[in-house]
């Protein structure tokens, strides 16, 4: 909208506007690169810390930076789930592979991670993984970043089950039963990662819609 004096046709809503321009800009600051504030330390434990910028409070991982989901279809045509019971919201939850990048090893890479857990949590061993994108699991409360990947070349090499700590299920269902198979799930009182979809998709997608 024009100001008074710059082609503006309603001089007094104008004139209206312009005065209370500093009162809503000092109510409601808004700049497209706001300088950032100093982080304080609100408390830190073994491996998370939560923190403070400004008014914004948040957490970040003291033990590694980033996490990897693993979208894993095996020669049967078959997607790979996980299930395991999660402590923070008491339910037992349907997820795809996924586990943290450089919390073992600081210098592992995501591909590295990415098959490093999918042999421990599902006993499938990849030839190789395919990066396919990177992006914030929860802008709004963490720093956390995630990453996806496409398993390749899929050998069967154990039964999976993760750690001494994790206790998980494997799950290998059709690809073309997957959505309905998580939606029954879901229907039974599951907690369903809602990455999954996003997995799904990158099943048969690139990030660009192109086919895989």
């Amino acid at each position: 909208m024009a100001g008074p004096g710059k082609g503006c046709v309603h001089t007094e809503g104008c004139a209206a506007l312009a005065k209370m321009a500093p009162i809503l800009a000092k109510a409601y600051p808004m700049s497209p690169t706001p300088e950032p504030a100093a982080v304080e330390t609100l408390h830190e434990a073994r491996f998370l810390r939560l923190c403070r910028r400004g008014r914004w409070e948040y957490a970040e991982r003291t033990n590694a930076g980033s996490a990897v989901i693993v979208v894993a279809v095996t020669p049967e045509d078959r997607i790979l789930f996980v299930e395991q019971f999660r402590e923070p919201i008491q339910q037992r939850s349907i997820e795809m592979p996924a586990g943290l990048v450089g919390d073992i090893d600081g210098e592992e890479s995501i591909e590295l991670a990415a098959q490093r857990e999918l042999e421990e949590e599902t006993g499938w061993r990849a030839e190789r993984v395919e990066f396919l994108m990177m992006g914030p699991s929860s802008s709004g409360m963490s720093t956390e970043q995630i990453a996806f990947v496409r398993a390749h070349g899929l050998t069967r090499v154990g039964a999976g089950g993760g750690d001494v700590t994790e206790n998980i299920t494997v799950h290998e269902i059709p690809r073309t039963q997957a959505p309905a198979w998580l939606d029954a799930k879901r229907r039974e009182g599951y907690s369903i990662d809602p990455k999954l979809y996003a997995g799904l998709y990158f099943v048969e997608r690139n990030p660009d819609g192109s086919a895989a």
